[in-house]
């Protein structure tokens, strides 16, 4: 198993990291990927630097859960990542796991048109961005090959939701019980 986490200048740090972390306890292995050929090093919202493990030029395509974090100017610099959208479009027309959180299902998964005829949710007060989604206010929905969350609050939830797609609900629970969430 493989998931790729997404990072471009202004990530939000907690929705970034939160489930590589929990992957990573859940024995998935999880690669952070900076969006820049030329460096893997990227600055999250917070100015937390992180060290990704490798960029955008040098994965393969083939994983199993796509991740876009939010946070500004984080989201807005993912989708003008033309390689990532690229990717993202791709996996989506081959049925492929896409995890977005905060403003990433708006602002990209909803203006690509990735979320017509499925329930989604986002940060509060972006929801007319969910072109052709039922908007829903929960934690967490997964809809299809899509998983979407609301935001910084709700980042242990996005983890655990996507250790129960790849390992199951016992592992995920398993999970959650060790950070005492």
């Amino acid at each position: 198993m493989m998931v790729y986490v997404f990072l471009a200048d202004g990530f939000e740090e907690i929705e970034a990291l939160t489930p590589v972390d929990l992957l990573r306890r859940a024995g998935v292995e999880v690669s952070t990927v900076s969006i820049y050929p030329d460096r893997r090093n990227v600055t999250g919202a917070r100015s937390v630097e992180v060290v990704a493990d490798t960029t955008i030029d040098r994965i393969q395509e083939n994983a199993d859960i796509y991740v876009l974090p939010g946070g500004m100017p984080g989201t807005v610099n993912l989708l003008e990542c033309g390689p990532l959208m690229d990717l993202i479009d791709r996996a989506n027309s081959e049925g492929r796991k896409i995890a977005a959180i905060c403003a990433a299902p708006a602002r990209i998964l909803g203006q690509r048109g990735m979320l017509k005829g499925k329930k989604a949710t986002c940060y509060p007060g972006l929801e007319d961005l969910l072109e052709g989604a039922t908007p829903v206010i929960e934690t967490v929905v997964t809809d299809g090959n899509i998983t979407t969350s609301r935001g910084l609050g709700t980042a242990v939830d996005f983890a655990c939701e996507l250790i129960t797609l790849l390992c199951g609900k016992q592992k995920s629970d398993e999970i959650r019980s060790s950070v005492v969430a």
